[in-house]
C-alpha cells in the first residue's frame, strides 16, 4: 500500500471518529428502559380503566333497578292519587253534611236520648264520627305527604345516578386519552430504539472498518519492510560469483513472493467474518440492501430471501452459497463479531454488533435491522 492509500485510510478513520458521538446517542438500553416504564404506565392505566368499567357496569345495573323502581313508583303514585281523590271527595261530602246540619245536630242527638244508656251510646257515636273525620283528614294529609316524598326521592336518586354516570364517562374518556397518548409514546420509542440500534450497528461497522484499515496498514508496512530487506540482500549478493548471483536471484524471488502470501492465520481471518476488512465489507453490503423487499427464492439484486441475502453479503455477488442448513454446518463461534452469520434451521442474517442483525425477515417485509432472535447461533464461513 502506498502513502496515498495510507492517507486516505487515515482520513476515513478520522471522519468516522468525528461522526461516532452523534451516532452513539441515545443509548439503546436507556430507550428500552424508558419504553418499559411507558408500558408499565399503560398497563396501570389499563388496570384503572378496567376497574372503572366495572364501576360503570355496576352503575348500569343500579340504573336499571332504579328505572324499574321508578316504573313501580309511578304505578303506586297513580293509585295514591286515586286514593287522594276519593278521600277528598268523601271529605267534601262530610263537610257539606256537617255544614248543612249545623252544630245543633250533635246536641239534639244527645238530648233526645231515652235514658242514660242511650245517651252514652249516642255520645259514643258522636265521638266516633268526629274521630273518623279526624282520621280521614290525617290520612289525607299523610297520603299527600307520601306522594310528595316519593316523588322527591325518585327525582333525587335519578339525579345522583345521572351525575355519577357523567362522572364515570368523563373518567373513562380521560383514561382512554391517556392510554392513547402513552401508547403513541411507546410506538415512538420503538422507532427511536430502531434508529438507535441502526446507529449503534453502523458505529460498530465503522469501528470494524477502522480496525481492518489499521491492520491492513500494518500489513502493508511489514510488506514494505520485507521488500526493502530483500532488496538489500540482493544487492550484497550481486558482488559474489555468477553462481551465487543465480542462487541469490532465486532466493530474492522466493523471498519477494513469500511475504505476499498470507500465513495460515491470515487466510482464516480473510475468509471469516471477524473484525477485519472482510467483516466491515460484509456489514457494508448488508447496509446497502436495507429496504429491499423479501421474495422467497430470490438472491438479488432487487429482492432477497434470508439465505439469498446472507449469500450476497458474504460474496458480493448475487449467487447463493446455500440454505440455512448449510450455514448451520459452519464453524460455530462464541465471540461473535460484525460480519458473522446468525442462523437457525429456518432463518439467518448478518450480525452487526450490539445484539443486532440485518436480515430479510419474511414475505411482506423488507431487509432491515432487528435484534438477534432467540435460539440463533453465530457461525463463520
Amino acid at each position: 500500500m502506498n502513502k496515498h492509500g495510507i492517507r486516505l485510510i487515515t482520513a476515513v478513520v478520522t471522519s468516522s471518529m468525528i461522526v461516532t458521538p452523534v451516532l452513539a446517542a441515545p443509548s439503546v438500553d436507556d430507550l428500552k428502559k424508558e419504553k418499559a416504564s411507558k408500558q408499565n404506565e399503560v398497563s396501570s392505566l389499563q388496570s384503572q380503566l378496567t376497574t372503572l368499567m366495572g364501576k360503570v357496569n355496576t352503575l348500569e345495573s343500579e340504573l336499571i333497578q332504579t328505572g324499574e323502581d321508578i316504573t313501580k313508583a309511578q304505578s303506586d303514585l297513580v293509585v295514591a292519587q286515586k286514593k287522594e281523590k276519593e278521600q277528598y271527595a268523601a271529605m267534601k261530602k262530610r263537610i257539606k253534611y256537617m255544614y248543612e246540619a249545623g252544630n245543633d245536630s250533635a246536641f239534639e242527638t244527645l238530648v233526645t236520648s231515652d235514658d242514660f244508656t242511650d245517651l252514652l251510646s249516642k255520645a259514643e257515636y258522636v265521638q266516633n264520627v268526629h274521630s273518623y273525620d279526624r282520621k280521614q283528614l290525617q290520612e289525607y294529609v299523610e297520603t299527600k305527604q307520601q306522594i310528595s316524598d316519593l316523588k322527591d326521592s325518585l327525582e333525587k336518586d335519578q339525579k345522583e345516578l345521572e351525575s355519577k354516570q357523567a362522572e364515570y364517562e368523563k373518567q373513562g374518556d380521560n383514561l382512554n386519552n391517556l392510554i392513547t397518548s402513552k401508547s403513541a409514546e411507546v410506538a415512538n420509542l420503538d422507532s427511536e430504539i430502531q434508529a438507535a440500534a441502526e446507529a449503534a450497528a453502523k458505529e460498530a461497522a465503522e469501528r470494524a472498518a477502522k480496525e481492518a484499515a489499521e491492520k491492513a496498514a500494518k500489513e502493508a508496512a511489514k510488506k514494505q519492510q520485507a521488500s526493502a530487506a530483500n532488496n538489500s540482500t540482493s544487492s550484497n549478493r550481486n558482488n559474489s560469483t555468477t553462481s551465487n548471483n543465480t542462487t541469490s536471484n532465486k532466493n530474492n524471488t522466493s523471498n519477494t513472493t513469500r511475504p505476499s502470501r498470507p500465513s495460515g492465520n491470515n487466510t482464516s481471518s480473510n475468509t471469516t467474518s471477524g473484525s477485519n476488512a472482510n467483516g466491515g465489507t460484509i456489514v457494508s453490503r448488508a447496509y446497502s440492501q436495507l429496504g429491499k423487499p423479501y421474495v422467497w427464492g430470490e438472491c438479488g439484486p432487487s429482492s432477497f430471501d434470508c439465505s439469498g441475502f446472507v449469500s450476497y453479503c458474504l460474496t458480493g455477488s448475487y449467487t447463493r452459497l446455500g440454505t440455512t442448513l448449510t450455514f448451520m454446518g459452519w464453524t460455530r463461534v462464541s465471540n461473535p463479531q460484525p460480519g458473522d452469520v446468525v442462523t437457525t434451521a429456518t432463518h439467518c442474517g448478518i450480525y452487526i454488533g450490539n445484539g443486532q442483525m440485518i436480515h430479510a425477515p419474511h414475505t411482506g417485509d423488507v431487509v432491515k435491522v432487528g435484534p438477534v432472535q432467540s435460539g440463533m447461533i453465530y457461525v463463520r464461513r
